[in-house]
């Protein structure tokens, strides 16, 4: 033990020496016109190996790098290069931020920036990293791209339809997925009209979706992933955008607090942004074929930031928001949700010390209620704070991360399953994290292995979750890589899979009397856990067409579901009532498994993207073993987009889904659904009955392939020095698909999901 202490502390003196005669430049960069940071960009030393790219924020840091003077540089797509020279002493640390300026000629040629050397310093295994740029490309919906059409495009992303549509990602259900907005929980991100989620395009600076085998810094959900960054306001001038068609209008508008002066990082801005649907209102006018009562989806959605930058990069975010969204569906439901919240965030860069310090908290509120015909109604309630603190250091070509993290939150439920059997309750809880991760690079391979703590306070459950993920490169244009972890969570969704439309997406938590026992086998905990194991590789066919290929096994070994058998109270009387008949929970295990390619084609007016998915689900609880209602075996979409014109004013996009069917529960028949609630000397030979469905083995059944057309033809017409005219014309559905939505089992009537919806929009950007 003394001879290892001597080789530690040996060990800890040789790396502060060799640190002490290098040295690190580290900064921003922004974009010198509007002062937003620039991201995932290429920043060097001329004439040197030694070079980084900029992180979500913009920040970058080169450290270890020799005395001496050298020439650092920026280079970034539609950007002008820019070279400072700069002078390093041993053990200095320098920063120095960088100011770029667009490009005045729009590039008909594809530049290649830092992507590559990401591709090849990082695992990034199940990531796909969007951009507003990336998600324009999509044929819109009327005059506005949404973050939700460019989601479904996504390998491994099962979308289940236009009306209700929820995102299923490699065999997880919506529950299992956790979306941040600036680092605030956001507990339901789509509208039941599923052409939009919640986030306006524009504010949006950059979004991340891990599809599985992620890092310990996420924790609280076994499935995926989804973290959306915003822009902070135009620090420069006041600026805006209002856009109207036949589906939404919005209004943004941004600008300086405090102007920022040339040259200097320091800076106060604000932005808001409001857009509301009116659907219901201009479907009588513009698509009375669909409903003459109109499509019943209303939405409105407001966001506002203050952001505060210091001269040296350091900066605080305020910002809140509210959702709500109503839907009228003919005479089935009547159903409504609204979420607000608030929160703060900042990055801080300490004057002395290589590192970055982030930190947010973030409150959230989602109340959910359905009021349906001839049945009681569902509520649900979420509420809760978010805590995290992280630190990043930067170690040459390694980086070390660690952090911790505090949730709280309650959940107010209220549900009522097939045979009308009340299911409700009420928790507190509390959860909380400490993580760390580190990225070491070792010639061609990289490893990145993590580790997470998560105590589910509530449950009296602590979590150890080890993962690790790996990259080698092979050559300048092929790599292997893997990833595989343990995660687990709490939450629970309240969902009934004999909803005819299934508009309803409660929250629950894991109870204390939730079972422990699943086929006489007993489980320790109660939380929902789950092992990921994913493996592929990335090739870089050409200069500009690269092939990503993945395949995957999830192995869910604990889940909860409602019980959807329960048909007794669960009190004293019913003692000696089998579990799986008075519960209101189950437990459950599942697999999913599945292979996922996307073929990127991107050159100069051009950019293809190509995605196939293959995959199985199964679901498994006390009496049988199912697949669930998102168990799509094939998906394909294919999506392409054509800059033209002299100055590429004019550009065309298509996206083509395939999507094989889902299961559903096929009916056997119908009887007379006698009550016999009354007094003992009830006739039942004379009591009116109502119809009552008999339903076979649930899911057995599969319904008719979904298949859509969506095109787009975009004009821009610049009008001034800052002022842009953008005319969009689209059409959903082209050739008019007749995609199945449900099948309403009593008029033995088809319903199908949306028809070809042809629109016109306009944006007004100043």
């Amino acid at each position: 033990m003394r001879n290892f202490s001597l080789l530690a502390l040996l060990f800890i003196c040789l790396t502060t020496f060799l640190n002490a005669q290098t040295a690190t430049v580290r900064g921003f960069v922004y974009n010198k016109n509007n002062g937003e940071p620039i991201i995932f960009s290429t920043v060097f030393l001329e004439g040197t190996t030694y070079g980084t790219q900029t992180d979500v924020n913009g920040f970058y840091s080169i450290s270890k790098v020799p005395p001496g003077s050298y020439k650092l540089t920026f280079s970034g797509v539609n950007y002008e290069q820019v070279s400072v020279a700069i002078s390093l002493k041993a053990g200095e640390l320098k920063s120095q931020n960088i100011f770029a300026d667009e490009k005045s000629v729009k590039l008909k040629e594809f530049e290649v920036s830092g992507q590559k050397e990401e591709e090849q310093t990082k695992v990034n295994i199940g990531v796909s990293t969007i951009t507003p740029k990336e998600i324009t490309k999509l044929p819109t919906v009327g005059a506005e791209p949404d973050i939700a059409q460019y989601l479904q495009v996504i390998p491994g992303v099962t979308f289940t339809g236009d009306q209700g549509g929820q995102l299923y990602i490699r065999g997880g259900s919506p529950i299992q997925n956790k979306v941040l907005l600036d680092g605030m929980i956001i507990y339901n991100p789509f509208h039941s009209i599923g052409l939009f989620s919640v986030f306006d395009t524009d504010v949006i600076r950059n979004a991340e979706v891990h599809t599985g085998g992620f890092s310990a810094e996420y924790g609280g959900r076994v499935s995926s992933i989804m973290n959306i960054t915003t822009r902070d306001g135009n620090k420069s001038r006041l600026a805006g955008k209002v856009s109207v068609s036949p589906f939404v209008a919005k209004a943004m508008l941004e600008g300086p607090l405090s102007k920022r002066k040339e040259g200097s990082a320091g800076s106060s801005s604000f932005m808001l942004s409001g857009r509301t649907s009116y659907l219901e209102q201009t479907s009588k006018v513009f698509y009375p074929y669909v409903d003459t009562a109109g499509l019943p989806f209303n939405f409105t959605d407001l966001y506002g930031k203050l952001s505060f930058n210091s001269n040296n990069g350091s900066k605080l975010n305020l910002s809140g928001f509210n959702f709500s969204d109503r839907v009228r569906y003919r005479s089935l439901q009547d159903l409504s949700w609204n979420t607000f919240g608030f929160g703060t965030n900042f990055v801080l860069i300490p004057n002395a010390n290589d590192f970055l310090f982030e930190g947010v908290f973030g409150y959230s509120d989602y109340k959910i209620t359905l009021d349906e015909a001839s049945k009681p109604s569902r509520n649900s309630r979420i509420n809760g704070f978010n805590l995290a603190l992280n630190f990043k250091y930067f170690m040459g070509d390694n980086d070390l991360q660690w952090g911790v993290e505090a949730i709280g939150f309650s959940t107010d439920f209220t549900f009522f399953n097939a045979v009308n059997r009340e299911i409700s309750q009420k928790e507190n809880n509390t959860e909380l994290a400490l993580y760390a991760k580190y990225r070491w690079l070792l010639g061609n391979l990289v490893l990145e292995p993590s580790f997470r703590l998560h105590y589910y306070a509530s449950l009296g459950n602590a979590s150890p979750e080890p993962r690790m993920g790996a990259k080698f490169n092979v050559s300048d244009r092929f790599r292997l890589k893997a990833a595989a972890g343990l995660y687990s969570q709490n939450l629970i969704a309240g969902v009934s899979d004999r909803d005819v439309v299934n508009l309803f997406y409660g929250f629950l938590s894991a109870p204390e009397n939730a079972p422990q026992t699943f086929k006489d086998q007993e489980f320790k905990t109660k939380l929902q856990r789950a092992r990921h194991y994913i493996a592929g590789f990335e090739s870089d066919l050409t200069k500009h067409i690269k092939w990503n290929v993945e395949a995957y096994f999830f192995d869910f070994n604990q889940l909860t579901n409602i019980n959807r058998n329960k048909l007794f109270d669960d009190n004293a009387q019913n003692a000696d009532v089998p579990d799986i008949e008075k519960k209101d929970l189950i437990l459950e295990q599942g697999v999913s498994k599945g292979v996922d390619m996307t073929l990127k084609y991107e050159y100069k007016r051009f950019y293809v993207w190509a995605v196939y998915s293959i995959m199985k689900v199964t679901r498994t609880d006390e009496l049988i073993t199912y697949s669930p209602v998102w168990d799509r075996r094939h998906n394909v979409n294919l999506l392409a987009s054509f800059e033209f014109g002299k100055d590429l004013n004019w550009s065309f996009s298509a996206r083509w889904n395939f999507g094989s069917g889902f299961p559903f529960t096929q009916t056997q028949g119908f009887y007379e659904n006698i009550s016999l609630s009354g007094s003992l000397n009830q006739d039942y030979t004379t009591t009116n009955g109502v119809l009552g469905t008999s339903y076979g083995s649930i899911n057995q059944g599969r319904l008719p392939t979904y298949h859509r057309l969506d095109l787009n033809l975009k004009r821009v017409m610049p009008l001034g020095d800052h002022t842009t005219l953008e005319l969009t014309a689209g059409v959903t559905n082209a050739y008019n698909r007749e995609n199945i939505f449900y099948f309403d089992r009593i008029k033995f009537e088809r319903i199908n999901q949306l028809p070809i919806l042809p629109s016109l929009g306009a944006n007004f950007l100043f």
